[in-house]
């Protein structure tokens, strides 16, 4: 073995660890599950085709997807390093570096107006719970809300307390923990409002638009925004399963864990169409999929909406809106977790000095986020507020591109027979590897370029997506 494939356990170096497949499973597929799965599939799923929309979706999860969860857990758990480091180990080049540096910094931008965003979930549960419906249906509803500094702000601390108190408590007792608790109750919840949303009156519409594909909406767009939201959805190229992936003992197979995580990913996915998609054509009948359209504002301003027109609204708001804090919850702890590992890794840091030095960068840069609808409404970066900035730079520029220097680093560093060699371990399986070698030599880079390409000319209006 050459020194740069010798791992840090290896050298004995001592790091904290799950306690085995389940904890990484829980953990890795809680990053996953989040409000790219709630709040922006189902609104894609509904513009670019439906049905064939989850087909070209699934197919990219179970090919550029595993590749790419393969890929990060192989170079984490190899070097048992955060982002930075792991890079640095298989070479001490500026373009090491560089893509080291991009994966780490990517969770860091992220974190924060995330956590405005799961502020404003945890608004509208509890105003369900204070019974709520009627207002938070209402037409300006939501735009009074963000239009509040002092109520975002509220909303953003109290999330972020959240947060960084799972983060406080390490990775056994904090992230993994609450992952094994959280995930088992976030699927219950999803199966329950599915339920619900597709036995109301006319929901069976939405069910089939879902799942029978009608090519006469198929574009090239389609395309590219599934594999984009796959890319988002499974929290690739943000440090994370890097991260995860230094935790992860050697005697668990990678294979197998990874196939579970895409399961949950998946199915989460698919429950959230069907919490969405069915209850929005019960609500609006043949204006359905032109509401569904509306993009963004689908969960906070067309839900309640729904929501205050059922039968038990209140219940199933409180209910809807507790399942999107969980999932949240979770993609927002493995956020902050790739934050503060890199802290430790490369500043020396105790996990306490780490997590509260980080928590403060991350709660300035929330606050900016959320007072970007309101007291800093007139600053713009690009044209946008900085939510918006921080979405555009870190989703449609940053990840792609740290995507293609994981994809690098796997072809002329870790190599291939690297990569296998690390999933193999101990006689682990490694049943894909066919696909797992032809899609990261042939597909991966040339459809990261595009997925690049198509964001940045979208975001500045040459093409619409």
């Amino acid at each position: 073995m050459s020194n740069t494939e010798t791992t840090a356990v290896d050298k004995g170096e001592k790091r904290a660890s799950f306690t085995g497949r389940i904890g990484y499973v829980m953990a890795a597929a809680g990053s996953a599950i989040g409000l790219g799965n709630i709040w922006r599939f189902p609104y894609l799923a509904a513009k670019y085709g439906g049905a064939v929309f989850l087909i070209v979706y699934l197919i990219s999860v179970y090919t550029f997807g595993y590749v790419l969860i393969t890929s990060e857990t192989v170079i984490g758990r190899k070097t048992k390093k955060s982002p930075v480091g792991a890079f640095r180990h298989f070479g001490n080049t500026k373009a090491h570096s560089f893509g080291g540096w991009i994966n780490a910094i990517i969770p860091m931008l992220i974190a924060p107006y995330y956590s405005v965003i799961g502020g404003w979930v945890l608004y509208y549960m509890f105003s369900y719970m204070q019974g709520q419906v009627k207002e938070l249906g209402g037409d300006n509803a939501f735009t009074n809300f963000i239009s509040s500094g002092t109520s975002v702000e509220f909303w953003f601390l109290v999330f972020a307390v959240c947060t960084i108190a799972v983060i406080f408590f390490g990775v056994q007792n904090g992230v993994e923990r609450v992952s094994k608790v959280l995930l088992p109750v976030l699927v219950v919840l999803s199966v329950v409002v599915c339920i619900y949303s597709c036995t109301r009156p006319g929901a069976i519409d939405g069910i089939k638009y879902f799942f029978i594909p009608q090519m006469q909406n198929v574009s090239w767009m389609t395309f590219v925004t599934a594999i984009g939201q796959m890319f988002y959805s499974l929290s690739c190229a943000m440090g994370i399963l890097i991260t995860y992936g230094s935790y992860m003992k050697r005697d668990v197979s990678i294979e197998k864990s990874t196939t579970q995580v895409e399961f949950f990913d998946t199915l989460i996915a698919v429950l959230a169409g069907l919490m969405i998609i069915p209850a929005v054509f019960a609500f609006y009948g043949n204006d359905a999929s032109q509401t569904l359209k509306a993009g963004p504002s689908l969960m906070f301003i067309t839900m309640p909406k729904v929501f205050g027109s059922m039968g038990f609204g209140m219940a199933i708001g409180i209910v809807f809106f507790l399942l999107v804090f969980l999932a949240a919850l979770t993609s927002s702890i493995s956020l902050m977790e790739s934050a503060v590992s890199t802290f430790q890794d490369e500043l020396g840091m105790s996990r306490p000095i780490a997590t509260l030095t980080y928590g403060g960068i991350y709660i300035v840069l929330g606050t900016l986020s959320s007072l970007g609808f309101n007291v800093l409404g007139n600053v713009k970066l690009l044209g946008m507020d900085f939510l918006d900035f921080f979405d555009f730079i870190t989703n449609s520029v940053m990840m792609p591109i740290a995507a293609i220097a994981i994809c690098l680093l796997v072809l002329r560093s870790v190599t291939l027979k690297g990569v296998e060699d690390e999933v193999t371990y101990d006689g682990a399986p490694f049943r894909r590897k066919k696909v797992y070698n032809f899609v990261v030599k042939y597909v991966c880079i040339a459809f990261l370029v595009i997925i690049l390409v198509s964001s940045v000319l979208n975001a500045f209006g040459v093409i619409h997506m």
